[in-house]
């Protein structure tokens, strides 16, 4: 099996793209005369309200992607916690992306096989190393996969540079593709390459 461990805002979800939900939330609510908050900020209302638009050139190159490889998706966005696998697979589908994925990673706290002494955990890469173990996590549960690629807008490669300083880290993953252009995510020049390279 080939998966890829997509995240969305940067990646699909492009920064022209955010902050699009509250318009959608408010016309929901002028249309339905539900006017007052729900109590669940995004299980209450319908899930295409939840979220803000996927970037639509960068749906045609995921498309892409997903037709020459046969590659399956599994989220790995915090877009996780606000709708089930079903209600994402519906999202996508209204997104026009012709898969809907297979899973969600799992969550920090039900990561078993993550050991704390394994890595010194570090506040400045908080969010990147908890993306890490969760991808990790799933790989370990599931020996199927054969070829995987993470992308995401979160720099989890092993090198790199941060404010101009390089970094290497022992904890991030092999096959990684960063989109750092909030603005362009996966339509980046040579990122559909590289993941493409991550799955054949």
């Amino acid at each position: 099996m080939k998966v890829i461990f997509l995240d969305h805002d940067g990646v699909i979800c492009l920064s022209d793209e955010w902050g699009g939900r509250f318009k959608k939330e408010k016309k929901f609510r002028e249309e339905t005369g539900i006017l007052a908050k729900l109590s669940s900020p995004h299980y209450g209302l319908p899930v295409e309200c939840r979220f803000d638009n996927f970037n639509k050139k960068a749906i045609d190159v995921l498309n892409e992607i997903l037709e020459t490889t046969g590659a399956e998706i599994v989220v790995s966005s915090d877009w996780k916690r606000w709708a089930n696998v079903e209600e994402m697979g519906e999202y996508y589908q209204s997104q026009g992306i012709i898969k809907k994925p297979i899973s969600f990673t799992p969550n920090l706290s039900e990561c078993t096989n993550f050991d704390n002494e394994t890595f010194p955990w570090s506040r400045q890469w908080d969010l990147e190393q908890t993306r890490t173990v969760e991808i990790k996590e799933y790989l370990h549960n599931h020996p199927e996969i054969t070829h995987w690629v993470a992308v995401d807008d979160l720099n989890m490669g092993k090198t790199g540079m941060y404010y101009g300083m390089e970094f290497e880290h022992e904890w991030a993953l092999d096959n990684f593709v960063y989109t750092p252009l909030s603005r362009e995510g996966i339509k980046q020049s040579g990122v559909k390459e590289k993941i493409i390279n991550f799955l054949m």
